[in-house]
């Protein structure tokens, strides 16, 4: 097999929401194989903050202003990254929210923002860069799905809602553009090492372990949250010819909770 397949050079990747956390470490593993960055967020401050990110790592990366929930918009941002870079060849629909709150107790409105940010965010997205990626007769779209693409859990209604319908999203995808070469896959990750997670993941007083963190580690047959450098191997992989025949397909980051039952009681 020849290892230039995994290659990324000369590849145009945008990666929304791509300034910080998991998005920015996915862009960061593009960067690494070739793949030249852009990015969107809300304000200047975030994309200046996510271009100061890149150039701390050595890359440079292309920030966008851009709501990805606004059609216009991602339109809008789409010729713009086609006119200043390029054609996008890769991408990654990484932006998202989750709120947690009990369903019986979650306004309508807070269910529907989650949905547009979390599904119809990615539909309108994909729907910009499809006409080009047609046009070249290839291209890769990578949604970052969840664990809650599969599994329910209390307090995550309208998250599991939009994960679930991401993955099947990533699946027609496949299945209506597959005979232009395009191939859309989807990542679920794990429970990350996030700043977001820090406080789950801090020591009681007593040392003892938050209790939420010996949930995950009990479920997770590696016994440990995952890396966000842990996506960037699958993101890569996805993003690359090395994945040609690989299409509607979700790879779950997830250090085993998906195929594992749990620990006997001792």
């Amino acid at each position: 097999m020849d290892m230039k397949s995994f290659s990324l050079e000369g590849k145009v990747a945008l990666v929304t929401g791509a300034s910080s956390g998991i998005g920015l470490s996915i862009a960061l593993g593009l960067a690494k194989a070739g793949a030249t960055i852009c990015f969107n967020d809300l304000n200047q401050e975030f994309v200046d903050r996510g271009i100061k990110a890149y150039a701390d790592n050595g890359f440079t990366a292309h920030g966008y202003i851009c709501d990805v929930t606004d059609e216009e918009g991602v339109v809008a941002m789409v010729k713009r990254i086609e006119e200043e870079v390029g054609v996008i060849d890769i991408l990654v629909n990484n932006a998202g929210i989750i709120k947690r709150v009990p369903m019986h107790e979650m306004d309508a409105a807070d269910f529907r923002r989650v949905i547009d940010i979390d599904l119809n965010a990615p539909f309108i997205v994909s729907k910009a860069v499809l006409p080009s990626m047609m046009k070249q007769n290839r291209g890769k779209i990578i949604n970052i799905c969840s664990m809650m693409s599969e599994f329910g859990r209390e307090t995550v209604s309208a998250y599991a809602a939009a994960k679930g319908g991401l993955k099947m999203l990533t699946r027609n995808i496949a299945s209506e553009y597959g005979m232009y070469n395009i191939q859309c896959n989807g990542i679920g990750p794990g429970y990350i090492e996030t700043p977001m997670t820090a406080p789950l993941r801090e020591r009681q007083a007593d040392g003892s372990r938050h209790p939420f963190d010996a949930f995950i580690i009990s479920k997770t047959p590696a016994e440990r949250w995952g890396k966000p450098e842990d996506l960037q191997g699958p993101a890569v992989f996805l993003a690359s010819e090395a994945s040609d025949f690989i299409n509607g397909q979700v790879i779950y980051v997830d250090g085993g909770i998906a195929a594992y039952f749990g620990k006997q009681p001792q």
